[in-house]
């Protein structure tokens, strides 16, 4: 038998558990995100295809999807019962004989098998995790995790995709860097000025060459990645977090010194409640800030000793915020406590 990895994909998970859970919602176009409400500050966490159709996208803000599609519905995000629906997806992911899951999320994970039929394997999985929570997803079959990852959108919707090294060229070869999972717009710009601008270009590329740009361990990562390259195995590790942040849009620009000192005490005494829970204090805070209209930034700065004192945090992150002699109005804060390692480390 072979060695496959399945990327497993749920099809608008947040919309579609929205969708199950009022079914009159069904071939309605639906947002999801923030409190619900449009008119508010907020972006879209998730779309269903129906809304999609009119150019709404996650990450964009309420306010315009609103204008896009003015007849669209809104419900605010819901994290209790999205966490229930993804527990019992992963649980089903699991049981699947001979099984080795990795989660990525509340809505993906990667599953290794050893098959002589993958595509069997996927249409099992599509089955049982609609049997047990009526949620549709599409499985992208590879040998790698990175053709496993990208393949599942060309199975999307509800369907399965494989891709692996024989048809890895033919597929891919032509599209653009970014097409590639682990290639944002950022690297797809700095390979352009190289003269790399296809998936083909990517592969050809001497990995000596994009040291100079990307460094000694980043350069000739991305030079497997233009060749489907990635982790040939599934990591079942339970993720352990490093860090606990919250941050907020706020409805109204802060512009009163006080009210921004309560808004950072406000965001560290939720950190401090979180960090709490993990068993591990704060050894370094991030800040994490938005002036208007939409200039963002991010400061850190290691403490001198670990902590879960809220107002030793807070007072970090507020001098952060000063150092950085920006009077312009604020529009969003987050303040992040990254954590002592676990014992015996990550």
């Amino acid at each position: 038998m072979t060695s496959w990895i399945l990327h497993v994909d749920l099809d608008q998970f947040l919309a579609a558990v929205e969708v199950l859970r009022r079914p009159e919602l069904a071939g309605l176009p639906v947002v999801v995100g923030g409190r619900g409400d449009p008119t508010e500050r907020a972006v879209v966490s998730t779309a269903s295809y129906e809304a999609r159709e009119f150019g709404i996208r996650s990450g964009m803000p309420l306010r315009l999807a609103a204008r896009k599609c003015p007849d669209a519905v809104f419900l605010p995000v819901d994290r209790p019962v999205y966490e229930a629906a993804s527990a019992v997806v992963m649980d089903t992911l699991r049981a699947v004989p001979g099984a080795t899951v990795e989660v990525l999320g509340w809505d993906e994970a990667f599953v290794g098998v050893d098959t002589d039929d993958p595509e069997a394997v996927a249409h099992r999985i599509q089955a049982d995790v609609l049997a047990a929570t009526g949620l549709h997803c599409s499985v992208g079959i590879g040998d790698t995790t990175t053709r496993a990852k990208i393949a599942t959108d060309f199975g999307k919707p509800r369907g399965t995709h494989t891709l692996v090294r024989q048809n890895w060229m033919a597929e891919m070869g032509h599209r653009p860097t970014q097409a590639i999972w682990g290639i944002g717009p950022r690297i797809a710009g700095r390979l352009a000025k190289l003269g790399i601008d296809t998936v083909a270009d990517l592969a050809r590329a001497d990995e000596d060459a994009l040291v100079p740009e990307f460094g000694p361990t980043m350069g000739p990562h991305y030079a497997r990645l233009g060749r489907g390259g990635g982790h040939t195995t599934v990591d079942p590790t339970p993720w352990v977090p490093r860090a606990h942040g919250r941050e907020t849009t706020y409805q109204h620009d802060l512009v009163e010194r006080a009210e921004i000192v309560a808004a950072v005490r406000a965001l560290a005494a939720q950190v401090v409640e979180d960090l709490r829970g993990e068993g591990r204090p704060c050894l370094r805070v991030h800040l994490k800030v938005r002036f208007a209209p939409f200039f963002t930034t991010n400061r850190s700065r290691k403490l001198a000793e670990p902590t879960y004192d809220v107002e030793l945090i807070a007072a970090t992150a507020l001098d952060l915020l000063d150092r950085l002699e920006d009077a312009r109005p604020i529009r969003l804060l987050g303040v992040r406590g990254e954590m002592v390692p676990p014992d015996g480390g990550y």
